[in-house]
């Protein structure tokens, strides 16, 4: 049993972080181990799914991008800002993702025809069949973790799961 499911001491921990702040709601404390908890483990398990295939999350997300843009027909390649952005990482991750894929022969970069200062990055036939290869099965795997729940269920905790997000943007400001 985890410590996360052991009752006696998660009263404990309860009771020691209202003794930190006694006006703290347990359930607060219950919701935030929870979430943390339930996170963790569906990033393990989106991890591990990618194991396979010999790349981390974030490798994989850059080219399920790539992949997205070209298969969408915006274009087929994207400048590395548009790509951290999709993101959410700051240009150097950025930098450092897409040269570990250039050197795995899954991407490649182009100067940008229009700016020669820039550059673009694009799938190989080797990235493209990669994704090709892999992302269904990933994204069987990822929603396995939510086939627990009801569609109902699904969109309820979608739209309460929006609700503590607009709320953690109004306390981050």
């Amino acid at each position: 049993m985890s410590w996360l499911h052991d009752r006696q001491k998660r009263e404990k921990w309860i009771q020691f972080v209202q003794s930190l702040n006694p006006d703290l709601d347990a359930r607060t404390v219950s919701l935030l181990d929870e979430l943390g908890f339930v996170s963790r483990a569906i990033h393990h398990v989106a991890e591990q799914s990618l194991d396979e295939a010999g790349l981390s999350r974030a490798q994989y997300r850059v080219l399920i991008n790539l992949f997205f843009a070209e298969q969408m027909g915006e274009r087929g390649e994207l400048n590395p800002s548009e790509i951290s952005d999709r993101q959410g990482v700051s240009r150097n991750t950025m930098s450092s993702l897409i040269r570990n894929l250039e050197d795995g022969g899954l991407v490649e970069r182009h100067l940008d025809p229009l700016d020669r200062r820039r550059f673009n990055i694009s799938l190989t036939e080797s990235g493209r069949a990669l994704v090709t290869d892999y992302a269904g099965q990933h994204l069987a795997t990822i929603g396995s973790c939510f086939s627990g729940l009801t569609a109902d269920e699904q969109e309820n905790l979608y739209q309460l799961l929006r609700k503590v997000e607009a709320q953690v943007s109004t306390v981050r400001q």
